[in-house]
């Protein structure tokens, strides 16, 4: 496993992390499962987690922090989140810092949270979502700062919207936010515009999520896919995102090189870019867990196959079915 530098907190992590989500009571997920998978991460050298107290509202957090007690020897970096206190995903640019994250609800999720990992500090606390309108906002600086001298939080980052990787840049600037959360990967390459060369620039750490589009890129979505009753999926693949998607993805199949699947080309795809710290798919079962982190040996994908998978740019706008 190779590890990177997790922006200016120094950490070493992991560069394939593990996205939690799908270990929160998702159609098809048991806790016996899930702790299999998170075992074996540990073993293949995974070494960064990503939880929320949304996920499974607190029973994601619940399994991770049985995680790091079974392998106490060595050290697994925990990441969680704040969801906003009108448990709506995602924001929208009405809401207020009021009714996301007043102080009061940042102190009561963080206490929350560390009660359901068992631990008395979190690596990284991230809010769940965010509106840059909030960026000056002294109440939620304060929190963080109040948070990190009590020795609770090590450090902050934020999740940014779906489809709007500069809905943060100037709370990145304040200099109280040390990695940001935001979709990256073949067809969302959008971060690389702005946010990225920001980052660099503040020496923020960045966390690719959904790497695979939500199952997309794993090459599984297809235009008669469905989706049983209770799998959130159902919900974001409407017939007009289904279609669309499964078109995407059908232009997609004749780069991908004979020997390699369509979800190991999109994670090698993510590893090209230097700024990415870690990428966190969801690894429900074993065999995906061996298959993803397989990926991280070092090995580039070749730059004739990456300028053409640079042309397969999918510039998306925010919708009602955008979760």
């Amino acid at each position: 496993m190779q590890l990177r530098r997790f922006g200016r907190t120094d950490w070493k992590v992991s560069e394939i992390g593990y996205g939690m989500w799908g270990a929160s009571g998702w159609k098809g997920s048991e806790d016996t499962q899930s702790e299999k998978s998170l075992d074996l991460a540990v073993s293949q050298g995974v070494n960064f987690f990503d939880t929320a107290w949304g996920y499974g509202e607190g029973h994601s957090e619940q399994l991770l922090g049985k995680l790091v007690k079974r392998h106490q020897q060595q050290k697994l970096y925990v990441a969680t989140k704040i969801p906003p206190m009108n448990f709506k995903w995602p924001s929208k640019k009405s809401y207020t810092l009021d009714e996301c994250f007043p102080v009061s609800h940042i102190k009561e999720f963080t206490e929350k949270s560390l009660t359901n990992l068992g631990l008395e500090k979190i690596d990284l606390m991230q809010f769940h979502v965010w509106e840059d309108a909030w960026a000056n906002d002294e109440r939620w600086q304060r929190t963080v700062e109040d948070l990190q001298k009590e020795g609770k939080v090590d450090a902050f980052g934020i999740s940014v919207n779906r489809w709007e990787p500069e809905n943060c840049l100037e709370t990145l600037k304040t200099g109280k936010i040390d990695s940001v959360q935001v979709i990256y990967n073949i067809f969302d390459q959008a971060p690389e515009d702005v946010l990225f060369p920001l980052c660099k620039k503040l020496d923020i750490a960045v966390i690719a999520r959904v790497p695979f589009d939500e199952g997309t890129l794993t090459g599984a979505i297809t235009k008669d896919t469905t989706f049983e009753p209770g799998d959130w999926r159902a919900s974001y693949f409407v017939p007009e995102n289904l279609i669309s998607s499964a078109e995407h993805a059908d232009r997609l199949r004749p780069v991908v090189p004979v020997g390699m699947s369509m979800a190991e080309m999109a994670l090698r795809f993510i590893l090209m870019n230097d700024e990415v710290s870690t990428t966190i798919p969801g690894m429900r079962k074993e065999r995906n867990v061996l298959a993803n982190t397989g990926v991280s040996d070092g090995t580039k994908l070749t730059q004739e196959l990456f300028n053409e998978l640079r042309k397969h740019r999918w510039d998306r706008e925010p919708t009602s079915w955008s979760q």
